[in-house]
């Protein structure tokens, strides 16, 4: 998609961009995506009120094939996995000892495989703890990014964009509440916290329905066909810059961007998407039962309204959040939105009030309370 009129690339503004390809999918043949393509503003809009197609194809992608996969991602990670069936998705994490998080992946099953894709840049870091966990399990995980790529249609016309490519009839998320403190052992269901209906493309791979849209992984061959089907009947493109303004509007935090090595899922919100409550026991869980009873994580994910007088350039990932001097937290992505103007997610302390008077760098900032 990079060769599309007006896409300019990622590293192309920014060379320490997390959105470029791994080093070693890029001399795997994988390119660059595209920031933008002339108008971030109008791309934004079209993804907030109808849909456009987003080129994320420098995403890591795991395969594991074998006939123990379930079971035993179920045992490694933070998600109820033993359980999902044939075309269907879900979230996970790895989790160190102490509750950290450590690795993100949206999660696909077509029945012979089971499908994650993760951040750039931390592909390799999970896929060397898969291997390492594998011990005598009938698995066998590969690092698949250079066969296949992710695309998302995104907005709230995702779905019936799907008609072109022959797909239809994918069911809206299905999410178990988040149980309160204390809640009684065999409260929730057996199976993961969120599923996510998955059908198969014509052309190879599949089209996975998520919070933002629909996800399509598809054979790297087959992605010029995909994305002309989808522009010939009507589907404009649109950058990661208007893809990430709507993440961040949503709250939706981007591991290794808005996490930091001491982040645990209560903070960030992935409790509900990731993290099923009552399984058995997995890498990190006593850290996550016991904040989850105590209901009191140290930080929490705040949206940031910034007042952009001083500058009008979003502050880098990693600023600190200060209150009267002193450091309450740090900023993960900024963006301006079409709306909301610059805006940003972080993370703070826990005892920071909403209505807290905030600096990050030369900016006043101001806790969005919904």
């Amino acid at each position: 998609m990079i060769d599309i009129a007006g896409a300019v690339t990622a590293e192309a503004i920014d060379e320490e961009t997390r959105d470029q390809p791994e080093p070693a999918h890029r001399a795997a043949g994988v390119g660059p995506v595209a920031a933008h393509y002339g108008d971030p503003m109008r791309e934004q809009r079209t993804l907030a009120t109808g849909v456009g197609l987003v080129d994320r194809s420098h995403r890591g992608v795991i395969a594991v094939p074998g006939e123990e996969r379930m079971t035993w991602l179920h045992t490694l990670t933070s998600q109820h996995l033993a359980a999902l069936r044939p075309w269907q998705g879900t979230e996970l994490l790895v989790l160190s000892p102490h509750g950290h998080v450590e690795q993100h992946a949206m999660v696909a099953e077509d029945g012979e495989t089971t499908w994650l894709d993760t951040e750039p840049g931390m592909t390799g870091g999970l896929l060397s703890y898969l291997e390492r966990m594998r011990f005598f399990s009938k698995v066998d995980p590969r690092d698949a990014t250079a066969d296949h790529a992710l695309l998302s249609l995104v907005g709230p016309e995702a779905a019936g964009a799907l008609d072109t490519l022959g797909v239809t009839g994918l069911a809206v998320p299905d999410v178990v509440a988040v149980p309160g403190p204390k809640f009684r052992s065999g409260e929730l269901p057996s199976r993961p916290s969120v599923v996510y209906d998955v059908k198969p493309l014509p052309v190879g791979g599949w089209a996975r329905r998520v919070a933002l849209g629909v996800d399509l992984l598809v054979p790297r061959e087959a992605m010029t066909q995909v994305v002309d089907e989808l522009r010939g009947a009507g589907v404009p493109v649109a950058g990661l810059w208007a893809y990430e303004a709507v993440r961040v509007a949503a709250r939706r935090p981007r591991a290794g961007v808005d996490t930091d090595h001491r982040t645990i899922p209560a903070e960030v919100g992935l409790i509900g998407s990731a993290v099923h409550l009552d399984k058995g026991c997995y890498r990190g869980q006593e850290t996550v039962a016991r904040v989850h009873n105590l209901g009191k994580p140290p930080r929490r994910l705040a949206l940031l309204h910034l007042d952009g007088v001083t500058t009008d350039q979003p502050p880098a990932a990693g600023t600190p959040v200060t209150l009267d001097g002193r450091t309450v937290g740090f900023v993960g992505t900024a963006v301006h939105h079409f709306e909301l103007g610059q805006i940003a997610l972080a993370v703070v302390k826990r005892n920071v009030a909403d209505d807290a008077r905030l600096m990050v760098g030369e900016s006043a900032a101001a806790i969005d309370p919904a």
